[in-house]
């Protein structure tokens, strides 16, 4: 029984972790070889579950006691076990194409033994099945990610951008942790009163007592705690306005940049509002009739967030920054998914949020890797010096197309119109039309068609920077005299089994759903469904998703490949639209500014400087306590004349008096 090992799924790479950062250096590839061979053991064992536990809608749930009531689990349940095979999967292959992208990097054994602890780390999150062993492996991802970020240390810029991810996501991490305290004071108040009962086999922070104790909690803490949880996410998953760490990001090797975005980190914070989905769906309405107020905020910071980050896409020049700005809108697609769906579809709106998820891991993987491999062959990230690749790097070309095509959503909804063909298209068209779709309804449903605006345009803006990237990188003449060339097979290789993935991992959509469904029925939750009448999208509707990609994908065409249009003119400082969006809205500067200088220096520094100097020093220092001490300690040294016989006598005097006291004292007695 593969169950009875789950453990090792974490353990694996645990032990691969240690194993490379002392043998490494004496192994082939600094030491490769062990964490492929343990995430591929974690990837056999999670398979190897799911077969078990799939057939039967079963579950798997270890648990021991830890302290006070906590304990240290595993849960594998219908979402935990679609991640971990995902995580697994997409960490095994990005493992064996670092191989070939870090061969001539002299640190590689603490690369693979950092990576391994990272996918460790998140396999950990995945497992947990109590919110504080959760919150612990959450800080071992974020410890990881520092270390990952910053791996060319020697760089300012990575140094830079390891403490920029580490301090942003620290706040979000703070909420997270303020929201597990509130938790437990409000159930450790239930359980005092009698009101919520724990079994004996249960403990209080467990996923399953979480989500008794829902309905007899106050729904303004409830609200309170979801939120905080929501913060975490927030910075976890670079939500808007905690996403300016990502980008910078990009300053590790792109095998990293690969992990955080698409296997790692970044799905973290999706996986904690997913995992967390019952208590959100539950706090009260208030803000707008008929949707709770968590679901609410998750709508919009999701829905802004992802053509926020579009918008900043076009212009970007950075092959990975335009990816990384990507990922930022693509997270925000999952949130909006959550919020929207969630309020009308119930449980249903976390099959609609993973799927993307996992479509989108497998889809940005690829086009990480890819960008990998053209810097690997050119030496530069500038897509502006690249030019004509096509002929001279087929493989990386043509998977990185059909990764553009799936992020941009191509496909053709068949079913949708009524006709006795099946939906055909890629792995994004099936998961990103449904997230549209589903703001649709929500619109619908609630009269808020603010969320489905947002989830169009950035549809629309998507494809256009998705393409511009690879026709400026692989179509038209060179721009720079680089000598191009293929990447080894131990690149491309993986590059083509995720392009399979990105192709054809749509069609098992109705499975998906269905399976994620239930995973909330397994403990017990019953999620509400919005009552009424079914919803009907229009032949608009089901196509508007197909027409902006295509849109877009023409629109990337006509200007970067035909040069229809003169760019310069449209690209270049005296146009403000242009120079907002590449100063990313001034985000970095006013944060360096405002929190950087104002904040750190203004405020911290300065008050720091002023009660050291003026409290601290001028009472110990400059005023009368000091002074007495000093004059003291002057008379004490007098004393200290350094003949015995002097000291003797004192010691007789002291003698003397001490029982002169205690005569008076106790009167002879």
């Amino acid at each position: 029984m593969f169950s009875e090992f789950a453990a090792l799924i974490v353990l694996l790479p645990v032990i691969a972790f240690v194993l490379t950062l002392f043998l490494g250096k004496k192994l082939y590839s600094g030491g490769a070889l062990l964490p492929i061979a343990a995430i591929a053991g974690s990837f056999i064992i999670s398979v190897g579950i799911f077969f078990e536990i799939f057939p039967n809608d079963g579950m798997v749930q270890q648990s021991f006691p830890w302290f006070a009531g906590m304990n240290i689990g595993i849960l594998i349940d219908p979402l935990a076990i679609v991640m971990l095979m995902m995580v697994t999967f997409v960490s095994l292959l990005i493992h064996i194409y670092a191989v070939g992208y870090m061969s001539h990097d002299p640190a590689k054994p603490r690369y693979f033994a950092e990576t391994s602890l990272f996918t460790a780390a998140m396999l950990s999150v995945i497992l947990s099945d109590n919110i504080l062993q959760f919150f612990i492996s959450w800080e071992l991802v974020g410890l990881c990610s520092f270390l990952l970020i910053g791996f060319w240390y020697h760089k300012p810029s990575a140094a830079a951008a390891a403490k920029k991810a580490f301090l942003v996501t620290r706040v979000g991490d703070v909420l997270f942790l303020a929201g597990i305290v509130l938790l437990y004071v409000n159930m450790k108040l239930l359980i005092d009163n009698g009101t919520l009962v724990v079994e004996s086999q249960s403990f209080i922070l467990q996923f399953r007592t979480m989500f008794e104790a829902i309905p007899l909690m106050d729904g303004t803490q409830l609200t309170y705690i979801t939120l905080l949880f929501f913060g975490g996410a927030i910075g976890k998953s670079g939500q808007f306005p905690l996403h300016g760490w990502l980008p910078d990001a990009m300053e590790g090797p792109t095998t990293v940049s690969a992990l955080i975005h698409a296997a790692t980190m970044v799905t973290a914070g999706v996986y904690l509002v997913a995992r967390t989905f019952p208590m959100f769906v539950a706090t009260p309405s208030t803000i707008s009739a008929g949707v709770p107020d968590s679901l609410l905020i998750v709508t919009y910071v999701g829905g802004f967030t992802a053509l926020f980050a579009a918008t900043m896409g076009l212009v970007m020049n950075d092959i990975k920054r335009v990816l990384a700005y990507s990922t930022v809108s693509q997270l925000g697609y999952m949130m909006l998914a959550l919020g929207t769906a969630g309020t009308v579809l119930g449980a249903k709106a976390v099959g609609i949020s993973m799927f993307h998820l996992i479509s989108h891991a497998f889809f940005k993987a690829l086009l990480f890797l890819c960008a990998g491999s053209v810097i690997h062959a050119v030496g530069t990230n500038d897509i502006r010096e690249m030019g004509g690749l096509f002929s001279k790097m087929k493989i990386t070309a043509t998977t990185m197309l059909i990764a553009a095509l799936a992020l941009a959503g191509f496909g053709l909804p068949f079913e949708g119109l009524g006709m006795p063909i099946m939906n055909i298209g890629t792995a994004g068209f099936f998961s990103k039309d449904a997230i549209i779709e589903g703001a649709m309804e929500y619109g619908e449903v609630t009269h808020d068609m603010i969320p489905y605006g947002f989830a169009v345009i950035a549809a629309l803006l998507t494809s256009i920077y998705i393409f511009r990237l690879w026709f400026m990188t692989f179509t038209g003449k060179p721009r720079s005299e680089r000598h191009s060339h293929e990447s080894p097979g131990v690149m491309t290789g993986p590059l083509m089994i995720l392009a399979i993935f990105a192709l054809l991992f749509g069609f098992s959509q109705a499975g998906f759903y269905g399976y994620v469904e239930k995973n909330f029925e397994l403990m017990d939750v019953n999620i509400a469904v919005h009552e009424g009448e079914a919803f009907h999208p229009s032949a608009l509707v089901i196509l508007l998703p197909v027409i902006v990609g295509v849109l877009g994908l023409l629109i990337s065409y006509l200007i970067y490949n035909k040069r229809i249009i003169d760019m310069s003119k449209l690209v270049s400082a005296g146009n403000p639209i242009y120079k907002l969006l590449l100063n990313r809205y001034y985000e970095p500067k006013l944060g360096a500014n405002i929190i950087g200088v104002k904040l750190t220096h203004d405020v911290v520094a300065q008050s720091g400087e002023f009660i050291d100097r003026k409290i601290i020093d001028g009472l110990v220092i400059d005023n009368i306590i000091s002074n007495t001490l000093l004059k003291l300690g002057e008379i004490v040294r007098k004393l200290q004349t350094g003949v015995v016989q002097n000291y003797a006598s004192v010691t007789i005097f002291g003698v003397a008096l001490l029982l002169i006291i205690l005569r008076l004292i106790f009167g002879g007695t």
